[in-house]
């Protein structure tokens, strides 16, 4: 939302010369590199971004050790049933509870393609727009510099599909926790009940690190073939890749 816009921008400042060109340049050379920039987040989207959180919620108590005692109070006060936290229903509760409330932490980094666009941090864009602004230029982006840091109206639009469908999908996940951890939760999830094979695309965009590159490897782009969800070495997404 943010790059239609920086094209309306009205710059007033000291900037003068090459230096304003620089700048004017860079802005005209972003729109014609991206033309998509008010889309709503795609199914695929929504659906990596749900797991990669999920995930790293249940990371954190994964080693757990901790003993949960459940069940009626017997005679000698003590319950019937001990249970491992990490395996618990109390546990995944926690997991999911507010989990997409976590996709407000994420930003469009306009100048990334595809899923890649939505990550955690300042993006480019808006780290070049508080430089101005820092440097006494004039910015006018339609909002009070104060607000440049609240949510999008995409990055809203991503968490509220992430409760429909976790809302959706979620014995789902409970079926995943409880009998098939030892696969991916993308792959579970995303690819077996929730995608079809026309809609996995995203599922193989990593970060590389470099703006306007996909998944890299070797110095090739790479793009994960869908792999059988049942047994095999997996790989699972975190909030630092993307």
């Amino acid at each position: 939302m943010l790059r239609p816009l920086i094209l309306g921008l009205l710059l007033l400042s000291p900037l003068t010369g090459a230096a304003e060109e620089e700048e004017e340049e860079k802005i005209a050379k972003d729109k014609d590199k991206d033309n998509d920039n008010d889309r709503l987040p795609t199914k695929c989207e929504v659906c990596k971004f749900l797991t990669v959180e999920l995930q790293s919620a249940l990371d954190k108590t994964r080693r757990s050790k901790e003993v949960l005692e459940i069940g009626a109070v017997l005679d000698n006060g003590k319950r019937k049933r001990k249970i491992m936290y990490n395996t618990s229903e109390m546990r995944l509760a926690e997991a999911m509870d507010n989990i997409c409330e976590r996709i407000l932490q994420y930003n469009v980094h306009a100048e990334r393609p595809g899923s890649l666009r939505y990550a955690k941090g300042t993006s480019e864009t808006m780290a070049t727009l508080k430089n101005l602004v820092h440097k006494g230029v004039k910015v006018e982006l339609g909002i009070p510099f104060e607000m440049w840091d609240e949510p999008s109206a995409e990055v809203s639009d991503l968490k509220k599909q992430c409760e429909n469908m976790l809302e959706h999908y979620e014995d789902i996940v409970e079926d995943w926790y409880f009998h098939h951890q030892d696969l991916e939760l993308e792959r579970f999830l995303c690819v077996s009940h929730v995608l079809t094979v026309e809609q996995r695309d995203c599922l193989g965009e990593v970060w590389s690190g470099r703006k306007g590159d996909k998944a890299v490897s070797g110095g090739k782009e790479r793009k994960r073939a869908d792999p059988p969800v049942q047994g095999g070495a997996t790989h699972h997404h975190d909030g630092g890749e993307l």
